[in-house]
């Protein structure tokens, strides 16, 4: 089943000279449950890209549909609910909230859609993220891993219609990184979730289903 179909995307910055080309006529899919991994060099557009199927921003001309949903035909304020329900983003550098413990970081996203926490399902997204004993924990109390982790759970809460994740590992030591893929890769098998990664890291890129290549703001490979 086709999760998330991306149609001749362009997104152009500027204009006349100081025209640049970020993506130039982009189209893929991805079926439900994939794991794909987007690499390029700095500058290739992949997060340009990432941020376009986030619905973060605009582009220039095409569409991205998601579960069906052509999500740039719908207006702003239906696109932050949308965004906040069917798309979970992990960033590198976590984003949490200072004066939030770990749970109620990994809630936000259900609190600010005014829903209830379901308690047994956070524990179990604690256990699975090995959070257990860090629920009361502030970010400043945690190891970068354990932030990233954190930040995955909150992605993760809401079961979003795809994860993107924007060089998750791009913060972290070698150890804390391969945790984080490993987490990714179990949280892809054992909740059939969908997951967008990108990475600058061939050797992280490898653990994905699939990798696709970004040059010059084309689908290289």
């Amino acid at each position: 089943m086709e999760i998330l179909k991306v149609e001749n995307l362009t997104k152009i910055y500027g204009k006349d000279e100081s025209q640049v080309v970020a993506l130039d006529n982009v189209s893929f899919s991805v079926e439900k449950g994939e794991f794909i991994a987007i690499v390029g060099a700095s500058g290739s557009g992949k997060s340009t890209l990432l941020h376009i199927i986030g619905g973060v921003d605009r582009p220039s001309s095409g569409k991205v549909y998601i579960d069906g949903k052509d999500i740039f035909g719908l207006n702003d304020d239906e696109l932050a609910i949308f965004r906040r329900r069917q798309v979970g983003l992990i960033y590198q550098f976590y984003n949490l909230i200072p004066i939030l413990n770990v749970g109620e970081n990994i809630s936000l996203p259900l609190s600010l859609d005014n829903r209830k926490v379901d308690e047994n399902e956070l524990n179990k997204m604690l256990k699975l993220l090995g959070l257990e004993n860090r629920k009361e924990h502030l970010p400043n109390e945690l190891s970068g891993g354990q932030q990233q982790r954190t930040s995955i759970g909150r992605a993760l809460i809401t079961n979003p219609a795809i994860i993107l994740a924007d060089e998750p590992t791009g913060n972290l030591d070698t150890k804390s990184s391969e945790e984080i893929v490993s987490l990714l890769k179990k949280s892809n098998k054992e909740l059939n979730q969908t997951i967008i990664m990108i990475t600058h890291n061939m050797e992280i890129a490898k653990s994905a289903d699939r990798i696709i290549k970004i040059a010059d703001g084309k689908i290289a490979e």
